[in-house]
């Protein structure tokens, strides 16, 4: 038994680095059209509770954020958060119910589904059937919903990751070599994740992202934001050049992606104008995505009627017909048909799959948290950490869940979730930025519409009208509205802009240009070097280049390259 143990251990390790199949270089869009083929109420009254009176008075004798030892005694740091949080569900509920969080519920609701019927077409191919898109849809309603109700930060959008398919694919592959049933072989590695996430939560160990600084947030963020937009580019330009299309059909691609995209762009941007009454600005803003989708919608439907679908016919979303599993298996894993020796070797592909679960989470809850967007509740003034816990308890209770069902593994979702953020920011007069609407009822409102569309005929009807290029325009913009407030990407465009006429910043007159520009470039290298590891067959090593920025930073100031009171500067929070 001992050497089974050690050969599972080599191969699944080789593994991770011979794997053919390559996740993330596979097109969300291509996955959604090959899905295709094999296949409460709201009110308007302001009930806010972003005011400093909804939120506990700090308590000076809690240790700040650096402060916070790396582990503390078990369960303290999850008690913290839910104390926190728990006293204030009620405003949680009685906070979301208004136009803009009806909106934001609307909008979100596109941003999450799209990715979990394009994900679900990949890890169908991934896996051979084992898991699809039915499976995917439904983890993400069901978990979703579980998530926003009981999580410390119901902000944060759960989903799959790129990083997370490639380690499937991967696990995949492994069970092939070692002749073993896959199911059981991904049931026993996520029971052994499951148990290693939740060891970390009791023990505090999300205390350890701390050591993260905006150097690895903008970076990430600004990763996250390309690939959507990557994604978006390549899959309209992809038609232009596919032997299945048609220039025709090619150009209106080009016509529905660049409408979504151009029209929510617009109409976003109405909040700083000066036209029509705050209320009316304010409302078309919050609605401006939808709007986009709607009339991108409406544009391919009266091409349709005019041209034929001979002509004008566009690959659509699909949903799978019949609440089942795509294969026709059993819901629960039959987990016993995995060998005794190999139950126990699942522990160590369950190793990288922690640490994937482990930073996807911990760094996108961080984001979420950032002091930018000025919530109170449950939070300590300037801590990121707040809430981190208790998530991670939640997610490790759902991959459990997850595992034994044969769902795909969920975790926050970076885009999505800082979408969600920006889509409940609230602003002054003048456009200033004043708080953030904390709530849990677009979370569940978002998530239970997606279970709608699995358990009833008609929404899914009326969903499979939606083109897809409608929602690469979505994509698009969904990468591109994350990247305003990116220092990272400020200092960017700064490299190409006249120092006499642009904008001051606030490192302008303290930080030399120099040093910016060496900064910026040097997270530049990282971010290439992040998407060449990510798109590469080494796939699953992703999250350990993102921990890496964290040495990288420090080399930087330690190495005398960039001053420390200058890197202090340009990375404050």
């Amino acid at each position: 038994m001992m050497n089974k143990l050690l050969i599972f251990a080599v191969v699944s390790l080789s593994a991770g680095r011979s794997s053919a199949f390559v996740a993330p270089t596979t097109s969300l869009s291509r996955a959604l059209a090959a899905s295709s083929v094999k296949n409460a109420p709201f009110s308007t009254s302001k009930l806010y509770m972003s005011d400093a009176a909804a939120a506990p008075v700090p308590d000076e004798s809690e240790p700040t954020e650096k402060q916070e030892p790396i582990f503390e005694r078990l369960g303290v740091g999850i008690l913290r958060d839910y104390s926190k949080r728990l006293p204030l569900y009620g405003s949680d509920i009685k906070d979301g119910l208004n136009v803009q969080c009806l909106a934001a519920t609307l909008f979100l609701f596109f941003a999450c589904l799209a990715p979990a019927v394009g994900f679900g077409g990949l890890f169908d191919v991934a896996t051979s059937g084992a898991i699809g898109t039915m499976e995917m849809v439904s983890s993400t309603a069901i978990c979703g919903v579980i998530y926003a109700l009981t999580s410390a930060q119901p902000l944060t959008i759960i989903g799959s990751t790129g990083p997370v398919l490639a380690f499937v694919a991967t696990l995949a592959t492994l069970a092939n070599k070692m002749n073993l049933p896959f199911l059981p072989l991904y049931t026993w590695t996520g029971l052994w994740t499951s148990l290693i996430l939740f060891i970390s939560s009791i023990t505090s160990a999300s205390n350890l992202v701390k050591y993260l600084t905006r150097f690895t947030d903008e970076i990430f963020s600004v990763l996250i934001s390309a690939i959507f937009v990557y994604e978006a580019i390549s899959d309209v330009g992809g038609t232009f050049s596919s032997p299945a299309s048609t220039f025709t059909k090619a150009l209106l691609t080009l016509v529905l992606a660049t409408t979504t995209y151009v029209t929510s762009t617009t109409l976003k941007g109405l909040r700083n104008t000066k036209f029509f009454t705050k209320r009316i600005r304010n409302t078309v803003s919050n609605f401006a995505p939808t709007v986009g989708v709607v009339t991108a919608c409406l544009l391919a439907r009266w091409a349709r009627i005019v041209h034929g679908s001979g002509l004008a016919g566009l690959p659509a979303l699909s949903l799978p017909a019949t609440f089942a599993t795509t294969s026709g298996r059993p819901w629960l894993v039959p987990l016993m048909d995995l060998p005794v020796w190999a139950r126990w070797g699942a522990a160590v592909p369950a190793l990288m799959a922690t640490v994937l679960l482990f930073l996807d989470q911990d760094i996108t809850v961080r984001l979420v948290n950032n002091p930018q967007y000025m919530m109170k509740k449950g939070r300590r003034e300037g801590n990121v950490l707040d809430g981190m816990h208790a998530d991670m308890l939640v997610v490790s209770i759902l991959t459990a869940l997850q595992s034994l069902i044969g769902f795909p593994w969920l975790v926050a979702a970076t885009v999505r979730s800082v979408s969600h953020v920006r889509a409940l920011t609230e602003y002054d007069e003048e456009g200033e930025r004043t708080g953030t609407i904390e709530q849990r009822v677009t979370g569940t409102s978002i998530h239970a519409l997606i279970g709608c569309c699995v358990l009833f005929a008609k929404p899914r009807a009326l969903l499979t009208q939606v083109p897809l290029p409608v929602l690469m325009g979505l994509f698009m913009y969904l990468g591109t509205s994350a990247l305003p407030g990116n220092e990272m990407w400020e200092r960017i465009l700064e490299l190409f802009q006249d120092p006499k006429v642009a904008p001051k910043k606030r490192w302008t007159d303290t930080v030399p240009k120099k040093k910016v520009t060496i900064f910026t470039l040097t997270q530049i290298a990282c971010l290439g070097a992040m998407f060449w590891v990510k798109e590469s067959s080494f796939g699953v090593l992703f999250p350990v280049v993102i921990a890496m920025m964290a040495p990288l930073r420090f080399g930087l100031e330690r190495s005398g390259i960039i001053k420390k009171e200058y890197i202090e500067i340009l990375d404050e929070e």
